[in-house]
């Protein structure tokens, strides 16, 4: 008798009481829901409630290029290669990509400013990023994804990042989960091997109640238990913040984080921290632009002395490289 071995996806297809591994991104809504939210935080008295109500056009604009956008799908080799040696599908710094996303990042541009007058600063931005050639794309693209804080330009990234992220979103919305292999770093996108912007725990169906990690570029959603760091994997030294009012004692700071939507979870063992929202307490909770509106939080958690596990996509520090400053230093 042949016995024919069951793979990870099968197995979670016979057992309906397993957790979802993966949740893959929504074509026609993934944009569309973030640009919505986004205007909402902006209408919260925000205090970058300008730069917000900018990037939601910048989402609307994702979405309405997306809708006529179809992406080089991977090759059936590709994803081969990667189930076997338990790698990402489409890796993001495998340094191959689609030049599609050049001409995305030109419709993105031309969408944002038919959107509406445009302050000079962004008229000069978007001029400038118009007349950069190929190579120099390619070469913020790896420096982005490397995140290599020295060579990225704090103002074109958010535009080169939301150019890739329709490339890579339109992929990861076609991938049948199944196929998506397990890969050592959990704390890495398994479709693309990106850093997850935030994380959520979602209300409803087979996801009510469990973590979701969301991947930065191409929104891709995978499980991690909760009270874990997804940074180092480590499950000591976990603790959660809210900004909550100052002149609040102790029990009522607790209380406060304890009833939060959106807390930042900190790590001991790395010194790390990542946002996290409760779906069932703001059922608009949407991690890209949660994490983006709630800069308060982060001046917060940088008080506490730790750091961001990974840069928001569309919000890049203006600092050097960590080994630039090294080097320097040794001389």
């Amino acid at each position: 008798m042949v016995q024919r071995i069951l793979e990870a996806g099968d197995i979670e297809a016979l057992d309906h009481t397993a957790i979802p591994r993966i949740r893959t991104p929504e074509r026609l809504a993934v944009f569309a829901t973030r640009a919505a939210r986004l205007r909402q935080l902006a209408a919260q008295s925000n205090p970058i409630a300008g730069y917000l109500r900018l990037m939601a056009v910048l989402a609307d604009a994702q979405q309405a290029v997306m809708t006529g956008f179809k992406a080089r799908p991977p090759s059936p080799e590709l994803i081969a290669s990667a189930q076997l040696h338990s790698m990402p599908l489409i890796p993001a710094l495998s340094g191959v990509r689609d030049p599609a996303w050049h001409d995305v990042l030109r419709q993105l541009l031309s969408k944002v400013e038919g959107a509406g007058p445009l302050t000079p600063p962004l008229v000069a931005l978007i001029g400038k990023l118009r007349t950069l050639d190929r190579a120099t794309l390619e070469a913020q693209a790896d420096a982005i994804f490397a995140q290599r804080f020295g060579e990225v330009d704090p103002a074109s990234a958010p535009f080169i990042m939301a150019a890739l992220q329709v490339v890579w979103t339109d992929l990861a919305a076609d991938i049948d989960r199944r196929t998506v292999p397990y890969i050592e770093i959990l704390g890495l996108c398994p479709v693309c091997g990106s850093h997850p912007v935030a994380s959520l725990v979602r209300v409803g169906g087979a996801y009510d109640n469990y973590r979701y990690l969301q991947c930065g570029l191409c929104a891709t959603e995978w499980h991690m238990v909760r009270t874990k760091c997804s940074n180092c994997d480590s499950t000591k030294g976990i603790a959660y913040h809210a900004v909550g009012s100052p002149d609040a004692d102790e029990t009522e700071r607790e209380a406060a984080t304890r009833n939060a939507a959106l807390k930042a979870e900190s790590c001991d063992e790395c010194h790390t921290y990542r946002k996290i929202g409760i779906q069932s307490k703001d059922y608009d909770f949407e991690p890209f632009a949660d994490d983006l509106a709630s800069l308060t939080l982060d001046l917060l958690m940088g008080a506490e002395g730790y750091r961001r596990a990974s840069p928001h996509p569309w919000l890049w520090p203006e600092q050097a490289d960590p080994a630039d400053e090294s080097s320097s230093e040794s001389d």
